[in-house]
């Protein structure tokens, strides 16, 4: 029973380690542009099926996809926000709202007309199949290699925003993208990576979620409404915030399995309502988002 729960905790950490990268660039984007990016869900499921494409012409070369794919559909979402989200930035948010819901219903049925309706099937790669002997159990290869992708790029995204130059002004636009355009920095280029860098999360959270889910085109709407609460319970903007939040709603949603399945699902919402009614930012959300 021990090796059970053992597995179980490793699953939560798994899962969750699928919904912070989902939610750290969800986080971004509404931390700088102040939107409400309903078109993430779309995003991460176009992920998985560039990953879907790229490995059927490669022959199953999974490396060149987990590269490759990201990198795409961060220029896919650099060009939305350039072409699209850029004109509704000082509009009612609601505009911004409609368009990004629009965009992923617009997103969805592309692929729907591309590959069809149902899913498709996406095999482990082979140098990922087996298990890990961990000493006190035994465990997939290819689930520890979602979470190993996931540390990597949460400590390299944080690096970036505390370390670099460029982060720093990320950070400073955050706080009043106002006054960092006053400064003399073209605001407009630092939204556009800033968004471009949450969409090719999205797109890695896609094609390391492929082989254990299966590629389909609402994939993304089923996951995306849990990532809003993990970004509600982490604070909304805020990145260290979505990395636990992730986490701990992994861990939930595994463990309440085991206890009562039918309420596994229903247990983030009572958690999220328990997390705003002690502290209704989040666990580190600021007051700039309450204003």
């Amino acid at each position: 029973m021990s090796q059970y729960l053992i597995t179980q905790f490793l699953n939560g950490l798994v899962l969750g380690s699928l919904y912070v990268l989902l939610s750290i660039g969800l986080s971004a984007i509404f931390g700088m542009l102040g939107i409400i990016n309903f078109a993430h869900g779309a995003l991460y499921m176009l992920g998985a099926y560039a990953a879907y494409t790229v490995v059927g012409v490669l022959s199953g070369n999974f490396l060149i996809a987990i590269l490759v794919v990201p990198l795409a559909i961060g220029l896919i979402g650099a060009l939305l926000e350039t072409t699209l989200l850029r004109r509704l930035y000082r509009v009612v948010p609601l505009y911004n709202l409609l368009l990004t819901f629009g965009l992923m219903l617009a997103i969805q049925d592309a692929v729907r007309i591309g590959y069809g309706p149902e899913g498709e099937p996406f095999n482990i790669p082979s140098a990922l199949l087996g298990a890990v002997n961990l000493g006190f159990t035994y465990y997939p290869k290819y689930r520890l290699f979602i979470f190993a992708i996931t540390v990597l790029a949460s400590i390299g995204l944080i690096l970036f925003l505390e370390k670099t130059k460029l982060g720093s002004i990320i950070r400073a636009g955050t706080e009043d993208s106002d006054m960092v355009d006053a400064l003399g920095i073209d605001i407009g280029k630092i939204f556009t990576l800033v968004f471009g860098i949450g969409a090719a999360l999205a797109g890695l959270a896609g094609v390391l979620a492929a082989p254990v889910q299966n590629v389909a085109p609402a994939m993304g709407m089923s996951f995306l409404v849990d990532t809003f609460v993990v970004v509600v319970i982490g604070g909304m903007g805020s990145i260290i915030g979505s990395i636990i939040a992730g986490l701990i709603i992994g861990e939930t949603l595994t463990i309440g399995v085991l206890i009562w399945p039918p309420m596994a699902t229903t247990l983030i919402y009572v958690f999220m309502a328990i997390i705003l009614l002690i502290r209704p930012r989040g666990l580190f959300g600021r007051e700039k988002f309450h204003e």
